[in-house]
Parts: structure tokens; sequence; C-alpha cells
């Protein structure tokens, strides 16, 4: 090449390559002054590292081991519906995206299948899922402190083999049953419920709540058994005790409209058991945990994961169902972008404290 031509290749403009340019400035100009965050609204969770790492690939989350399978994402399913309308559709569609995004599942309650198969069509969702993801079943604690004084374990054996299930969540709700209308009375601390069951059927259990979260020495109680997990279903999500004074008379609901109000955060909850973990050592049994309640956002997941001390995986129970009763492509589109926030977080964002 010769020097003229070479001068002329340095001085030459690059071609426009970047056809949205000026309309994409004409934007700049017009959203500047919307754009703006006051000092308040900052996210003080994190630091942001925007030197440390390039855009992240799709499928760089890290694999991780929960539950005795390998999830692809941080995510779980967390219990929903059972014996509706809509549970056919919406149990189907979560099936679904826990196996395009590697997420584990747990279904919601299924006291109907105890006695009839007729809904199970809407719980049969293993072959959807397949085999390498966790899927677990879901009983109340009052079903199982009945099924406890009956000495029928045979129901809940039967149960998880019609289901081809992992193993079964325990719901713990004895606000929420206090408060429904035709709510069951607990006879039984449900501590001494869950350790009878544990003690006569050999398969993984997990325990939760249902919106209200559990307090320190629950927490402390359930940590030293050996459960699979414990899921925190904290305050903050769908909270029971409220949706069941909705649906109560106007005198209880003055009455009781305060006990809506009690409970524990996810984030609280979390502290709390990072203080257990200190505290029992060798005598913290269960070492999994299901960070739920409240998780709105992948921010708030991937925050609450990175701040427990334990295998954690965070769920979310309104934010799937809101995109799982109508066309499994919104639900696709829902989990794909929390996923993409979770791998744009890995990639850019550091917990602080941790």
């Amino acid at each position: 090449m010769s020097d003229s031509k070479t001068v002329e290749a340095y001085t030459t403009p690059m071609a426009d390559d970047d056809p949205t340019a000026a309309q994409r400035k004409r934007d700049h100009i017009e959203l500047a002054f919307r754009s703006q965050i006051a000092q308040g609204e900052l996210d003080q969770r994190f630091y942001y590292e925007p030197l440390l790492a390039p855009h992240p690939q799709r499928g760089s989350l890290k694999h991780q081991l929960f539950l005795g399978k390998t999830l692809r994402a941080p995510l779980w399913v967390s219990s929903m519906t059972g014996g509706t309308d809509w549970a056919h559709t919406i149990n189907h569609n979560l099936a679904r995206a826990c196996r395009d995004f590697g997420m584990g599942m747990g279904l919601g309650s299924c006291r109907a299948l105890l006695g009839s198969d007729e809904t199970l069509p809407d719980f049969d969702v293993r072959a959807i899922i397949g085999d390498e993801l966790p899927l677990f079943a879901n009983l109340g604690i009052a079903q199982l402190e009945h099924i406890v004084e009956r000495g029928r374990y045979d129901l809940v054996r039967e149960l998880l083999a019609k289901l081809q299930a992992d193993g079964l969540i325990i719901h713990v709700n004895p606000l929420q049953e206090w408060l429904q209308p035709e709510g069951d009375r607990f006879a039984k601390a449900p501590i001494e419920t869950i350790s009878t069951l544990l003690e006569r059927l050999d398969v993984p259990m997990i325990v939760k709540e249902v919106g209200q979260g559990m307090g320190y020495h629950s927490l402390k109680a359930l940590f030293q058994l050996p459960l699979a997990a414990v899921d925190f279903a904290a305050n903050g999500g769908t909270n029971f005790a409220k949706l069941e004074l909705l649906r109560s008379d106007e005198m209880k609901r003055d009455i009781y409209s305060r006990l809506a109000n009690v409970g524990h955060s996810a984030a609280e909850m979390v502290l709390i058991t990072n203080q257990l973990v200190a505290e029992l050592g060798e005598r913290m049994l269960c070492k999994q945990v299901i960070i739920s309640g409240g998780i709105q956002h992948f921010l708030d997941g991937y925050y609450l994961i990175n701040t427990l001390q334990l295998n954690a995986v965070y769920g979310q129970a309104s934010g799937f169902l809101k995109h799982a009763r109508g066309d499994y492509q919104e639900l696709y589109d829902y989990v794909d972008a929390q996923v993409q926030g979770l791998e744009l977080a890995n990639a850019l964002l550091r917990v602080k404290g941790v």
C-alpha cells in the first residue's frame, strides 16, 4: 500500500454501522432528566464492579447440587396451587419452565390425591420436568397429623409413588388454619408430628411455612432434624393469614387483622439462620435452604442466597403464578429474564460484607 493510500485509510471516516444511532441519541436527550436516580434510591447491598468481567454468556450460571440433583439455575418453583380449575395449566407450564431452565419444583397441596386420583393429571408432571430435576409433593401438617394418628404412612408412600416425587414438602400453617373458616385445629405441636414422620418414613422431607416465616426457636428445632431442606416461606409474599381473613366475616377481620402482620422477612430469617450455623455447629443436621417469601426480583434472590451461609436457592410463587396461567411463552420469557438477570449479577455485582 502506498503512503497516500495509507493516509487515506486512516483519515477516511468509518462507515456508519449503527443505523439506530441518531434515534438513540434523541431518546437519550428526551429521557435524560427522567432517568436520574436519587441518592436514597441506590441499592446499597452490592458493590458494582464494571471492570472485572465481560458481559456474561448464556448458560454461564454455575450448576448447583441441591436436594441430590443438579440445578442449572438457583431457582425453586415454590408450592402454589392444587385442586383448582387452573391447576393443570399452571403446574404443566411450571414443569416445562423447570425443564427448560434447570430449576426445582414443589407442587401445591396434594391433599386431594390422598383419597382419589381424579385430579392426578393436574399434578402428574414428572414426565415433563424429567428425572434429572427435583420434584416434591406437598401435604399440610393437619393432614399429616391425622396420618400419624392412624398409622397410615402408606398413604404418603403411595402419594409419592403415583407422582414419582423425590420427597415430601410439609407445610406448617397454624395461623392460616386458625383464621380459615373451614380450618383444622392441631392436636400436637407440628415439630412432634414432623419428628415422628422422619422416624417412620425414609423419604426426603422439606418443611415450610406459608407466608409468615419462622422465628429463631422454630428454625433452631428444624435445623437439628435430618430434613432435606427448610423452606422459609417468609412474610412479604402471599400472606395466607390475611387471605383467609378476607374470606371471613367482618367481626373476625376486625379482631384478628393484626395477626396477619406477625412474622419474619426472608432477610431476617437469613440472619437468624447464619446465627444458628455458628451456634449449632455439628448439631445442625439440615444444611439446605429454599429462601422464599417476598422475593419479587432476581437481585433480592441473588443477595440472599449469597448472604446465607448454607447451600441455598431462592423460591418464587406469585411471580411465577402471574405468568403461568396462560400461554407458556409468557412464562418462558419471564423466567428467561430472571435467569439473564442472575447471570449479569454474577458478572458485575459483589455482595457487601460477604
